[in-house]
């Protein structure tokens, strides 16, 4: 399998590029090619970590691929990880953020189209991850939009590990827990049909207070935490999400929810057509299905507000759609 990663020599790029060839994301009989697209001025540290690679000598790494041509970069590849984005910068707009992310994700879109394998699978890491898949997507004409997906798993993980520290268990005791909405910090982290050992997790911990003015909070500025007590942004745990979005994309979910940005045909949730917006999902035979719940006015408010701004990203970016 030909995966492609963007952004390679990065930080999450780093984390993520031992793991894929060491088998974790894609299964432990699986070879891999690995196609690394990197900006002209980061061709030499990307260098490095291919000999890096080539140095730990796994079984499943059957060739690397450096180099700064989108084209070449998704030549017949089957999985696309995205995680190189222009950065926001001080002083810079979300709306100048957006429209550089544009520029990026269009071309790729583009060589996707052109390139790729018809069935391959697209994950957006690089933020604004849910337009930048919009993009990417909208440039891609020939493929199937539900193909591309943007990354929520990052939040999702981060949300099971703040419940499971707060009831003293551990993180795959629970189900049925939700991201909803943007990657941003008007995502709504969504515990209303949250169980654990089959019991509702909102009357385990029968503190609303906790859940409104804690719990969600920290989910949705997690990332700002980490900057400002690292000084730089998630890499490893962004890489590990990453690999944990892919793998159950692939294998599955055993029936269990998930969290993950995909493509809206215009009838889930009301949400508008064309938007990748994250959802509960279950994952078989590498296909997502959208749970279908109902949703209380509390969390209906909070649906609203993140749905909102996917609305006004997209409409930033209309011109490269």
């Amino acid at each position: 399998m030909r995966v492609t990663v963007t952004g390679a020599s990065g930080q999450i790029g780093y984390a993520l590029l031992f793991r894929i060839a060491s088998g974790q994301m894609l299964g432990p009989d699986q070879p891999v090619i690995l196609q690394l697209l990197e900006l002209p001025q980061a061709l030499k540290p990307l260098q490095g970590v291919a000999m890096e690679l080539q140095d730990c000598a796994f079984p499943l790494l059957k060739g690397i691929v450096q180099t700064d041509d989108a084209n070449r970069a998704f030549e017949g590849t089957d999985y696309a990880l995205l995680v190189g984005a222009k950065p926001r910068t001080k002083g810079m707009e979300r709306g100048d953020l957006l429209r550089e992310n544009a520029k990026i994700f269009s071309v790729q879109g583009k060589a996707i189209d052109q390139h790729a394998n018809k069935n391959i699978k697209v994950l957006v890491v690089g933020n604004p991850a849910n337009t930048n898949a919009l993009i990417a997507a909208s440039n891609a004409k020939s493929i199937n939009p539900a193909n591309f997906s943007a990354m929520t798993r990052l939040d999702h993980n981060r949300g099971l590990a703040q419940l499971a520290e707060k009831l003293s268990c551990g993180v795959d005791e629970i189900e049925k827990f939700a991201i909803w909405g943007n990657h941003s910090a008007t995502q709504y982290p969504d515990i209303s049909h949250a169980t654990l050992r089959g019991k509702p997790i909102k009357d385990l911990i029968n503190d609303q207070k906790w859940v409104t003015d804690k719990f969600i909070p920290d989910v949705q500025q997690r990332g700002a935490a980490i900057i400002n007590a690292r000084g730089s942004s998630s890499a490893a745990s962004a890489a590990s999400a990453a690999i944990d979005h892919i793998h159950d994309w692939v294998h599955g979910t055993n029936g269990k929810w998930t969290s993950m940005a995909v493509y809206s045909d215009g009838t889930q949730y009301g949400v508008q057509k064309g938007l990748y917006f994250s959802y509960p999902v279950i994952i078989k035979n590498g296909k997502y299905e959208i749970q279908k719940v109902s949703i209380d006015q509390f969390s209906q408010d909070r649906f609203d507000k993140t749905h909102e701004e996917l609305k006004s990203e997209a409409a930033a970016v209309k011109e490269l759609l």
